[in-house]
Protein backbone atom coordinates (compact mmCIF):
# COMPACT_ATOMS: atom_id res chain seq x y z
CA UNK A 1 0.00 0.00 0.00
CA UNK A 2 2.85 2.37 0.74
CA UNK A 3 4.00 2.14 -2.92
CA UNK A 4 0.55 3.06 -4.21
CA UNK A 5 0.37 5.97 -1.79
CA UNK A 6 3.72 7.28 -3.03
CA UNK A 7 2.60 6.89 -6.62
CA UNK A 8 -0.57 8.84 -6.02
CA UNK A 9 1.09 11.65 -4.11
CA UNK A 10 4.48 11.84 -5.81
CA UNK A 11 3.94 11.28 -9.57
CA UNK A 12 6.61 13.80 -10.59
CA UNK A 13 9.23 12.05 -8.49
CA UNK A 14 8.34 8.69 -10.02
CA UNK A 15 8.45 10.13 -13.54
CA UNK A 16 11.90 11.57 -12.88
CA UNK A 17 13.12 8.16 -11.70
CA UNK A 18 11.70 6.46 -14.80
CA UNK A 19 13.36 8.99 -17.11
CA UNK A 20 16.75 7.76 -15.98
CA UNK A 21 15.95 4.26 -17.31
CA UNK A 22 15.03 5.48 -20.82
CA UNK A 23 17.61 6.01 -23.55
CA UNK A 24 17.20 9.69 -24.47
CA UNK A 25 18.91 9.28 -27.85
CA UNK A 26 16.35 6.67 -28.94
CA UNK A 27 13.48 8.91 -27.91
CA UNK A 28 15.00 11.93 -29.67
CA UNK A 29 15.50 9.84 -32.81
CA UNK A 30 11.84 8.78 -32.78
CA UNK A 31 10.78 12.39 -32.32
CA UNK A 32 12.87 13.50 -35.32
CA UNK A 33 11.35 10.74 -37.46
CA UNK A 34 7.91 11.90 -36.42
CA UNK A 35 8.31 15.40 -37.76
CA UNK A 36 10.76 14.77 -40.63
CA UNK A 37 7.98 14.61 -43.24
CA UNK A 38 6.57 17.92 -42.02
CA UNK A 39 10.01 19.56 -42.21
CA UNK A 40 10.59 18.27 -45.74
CA UNK A 41 7.26 19.68 -46.89
CA UNK A 42 8.10 23.03 -45.29
CA UNK A 43 11.31 23.15 -47.34
CA UNK A 44 9.63 22.17 -50.61
CA UNK A 45 6.80 24.64 -49.99
CA UNK A 46 9.26 27.55 -50.23
CA UNK A 47 10.35 26.63 -53.77
CA UNK A 48 10.84 23.50 -55.88
CA UNK A 49 13.74 21.57 -54.41
CA UNK A 50 16.31 19.04 -55.53
CA UNK A 51 17.19 16.24 -53.08
CA UNK A 52 20.58 17.73 -52.20
CA UNK A 53 18.88 21.10 -51.51
CA UNK A 54 16.52 19.37 -49.08
CA UNK A 55 19.37 17.53 -47.36
CA UNK A 56 21.40 20.74 -47.04
CA UNK A 57 18.50 22.65 -45.47
CA UNK A 58 17.87 19.80 -43.05
CA UNK A 59 21.57 19.76 -42.13
CA UNK A 60 21.48 23.51 -41.50
CA UNK A 61 18.59 22.87 -39.11
CA UNK A 62 20.70 20.16 -37.38
CA UNK A 63 18.53 17.37 -38.78
CA UNK A 64 20.92 14.93 -40.38
CA UNK A 65 19.22 12.82 -43.06
CA UNK A 66 20.80 10.64 -45.71
CA UNK A 67 19.54 10.13 -49.25
CA UNK A 68 18.61 6.55 -48.41
CA UNK A 69 16.05 7.87 -45.94
CA UNK A 70 14.84 10.73 -48.09
CA UNK A 71 14.19 9.01 -51.44
CA UNK A 72 11.62 6.48 -50.15
CA UNK A 73 9.82 9.24 -48.25
CA UNK A 74 9.68 11.47 -51.34
CA UNK A 75 8.45 8.55 -53.46
CA UNK A 76 5.68 7.80 -50.98
CA UNK A 77 4.63 11.46 -50.88
CA UNK A 78 4.61 11.57 -54.69
CA UNK A 79 2.60 8.35 -54.93
CA UNK A 80 0.06 9.80 -52.50
CA UNK A 81 -0.37 12.95 -54.59
CA UNK A 82 1.34 15.24 -52.07
CA UNK A 83 4.33 15.99 -54.30
CA UNK A 84 5.05 16.17 -57.98
CA UNK A 85 8.38 16.62 -59.72
CA UNK A 86 9.81 18.18 -62.79
CA UNK A 87 13.05 17.29 -64.54
CA UNK A 88 15.37 20.26 -65.04
CA UNK A 89 18.63 20.36 -66.95
CA UNK A 90 21.77 20.77 -64.87
CA UNK A 91 24.91 22.62 -65.92
CA UNK A 92 27.03 20.18 -63.94
CA UNK A 93 25.64 16.79 -64.93
CA UNK A 94 22.47 14.90 -65.75
CA UNK A 95 18.99 16.43 -65.39
CA UNK A 96 17.72 16.80 -61.84
CA UNK A 97 14.37 15.98 -60.35
CA UNK A 98 12.89 19.03 -58.56
CA UNK A 99 10.03 18.35 -56.17
CA UNK A 100 7.14 20.70 -55.48
CA UNK A 101 3.86 20.49 -53.60
CA UNK A 102 0.66 19.70 -55.42
CA UNK A 103 -2.59 21.43 -54.42
CA UNK A 104 -3.35 18.35 -52.33
CA UNK A 105 0.12 18.70 -50.82
CA UNK A 106 -0.54 22.31 -49.86
CA UNK A 107 -3.75 21.28 -48.10
CA UNK A 108 -1.91 18.41 -46.41
CA UNK A 109 0.83 20.78 -45.25
CA UNK A 110 -1.80 23.13 -43.80
CA UNK A 111 -3.21 20.20 -41.80
CA UNK A 112 0.26 19.28 -40.56
CA UNK A 113 0.91 22.90 -39.58
CA UNK A 114 -2.30 22.95 -37.53
CA UNK A 115 -1.29 19.66 -35.91
CA UNK A 116 2.18 21.03 -35.15
CA UNK A 117 0.69 24.15 -33.53
CA UNK A 118 -1.54 21.97 -31.32
CA UNK A 119 1.34 19.71 -30.37
CA UNK A 120 3.68 22.62 -29.68
CA UNK A 121 1.05 24.32 -27.50
CA UNK A 122 0.40 21.09 -25.59
CA UNK A 123 4.11 20.54 -24.96
CA UNK A 124 4.58 24.15 -23.85
CA UNK A 125 1.61 23.82 -21.51
CA UNK A 126 3.07 20.66 -19.98
CA UNK A 127 6.54 22.19 -19.69
CA UNK A 128 5.17 25.20 -17.86
CA UNK A 129 2.67 23.34 -15.67
CA UNK A 130 3.61 23.05 -12.06
CA UNK A 131 3.91 19.51 -10.81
Amino acid sequence: MQGIKNFVFLPCQILKQEKMNINAENVKSQMRKGYLEYCILLIINKKPAYVSDIINELKEAKMIVVEGTLYPLLSRLKNNGILQYEWQESVSGPPRKYYELTETGKSFLAELEAGWEELRDAVEHLKNAEC
